[in-house]
């Protein structure tokens, strides 16, 4: 069994409306509470960067099982979305929301479309950032086609 192992170090030197920092191997950002949670909005927060995590395990994911599944694309894009529910003053991220699409040759054949579905909701399952959130955070993908 092989295991890996990813280091971070982060600083947060005042309180709760102010400016910290992290650094990872390849990343080195500030952060801070976002707006919307009555913060000063600096650098990226949390949220985002759960946000961060899924979506590009979940494209990064899709992108290795279509590639395994010889399905030749054009191009891969997609938006995600996260939801953080505050009720009673409690902060719980509710779901996420990935929006691929993929975009393939026209002259591809018909049954492709329900072959890039069945794939999009196997790379949800698939991705370790998905099944990490699995049953705390509900993570959903729903893939556009399109033809070239």
């Amino acid at each position: 069994m092989a295991q890996h192992v990813f280091h971070l170090k982060a600083h947060w030197p005042g309180g709760r409306n102010d400016t910290g920092s992290i650094e990872t191997k390849n990343l080195k950002t500030i952060v801070s509470i976002p707006p919307e949670m009555d913060g000063p909005g600096i650098g990226t927060n949390p949220d985002e960067m759960l946000l961060g995590a899924a979506a590009t395990c979940y494209i990064i994911t899709f992108a290795a099982i279509m590639e395994r599944s010889k399905i030749k694309k054009i191009d891969l894009t997609m938006e995600s979305e996260g939801i953080v529910d505050v009720t009673n003053g409690v902060i719980t991220y509710k779901k996420i929301i990935h929006r691929p699409i993929v975009t393939i040759k026209h002259d591809v054949p018909k049954n492709i479309s329900t072959l890039l579905q069945k794939l999009a909701i196997k790379a949800e399952h698939s991705c370790m950032i998905s099944r990490a959130l699995k049953g705390n955070v509900e993570v959903e993908a729903i893939l556009t086609i399109k033809t070239q």
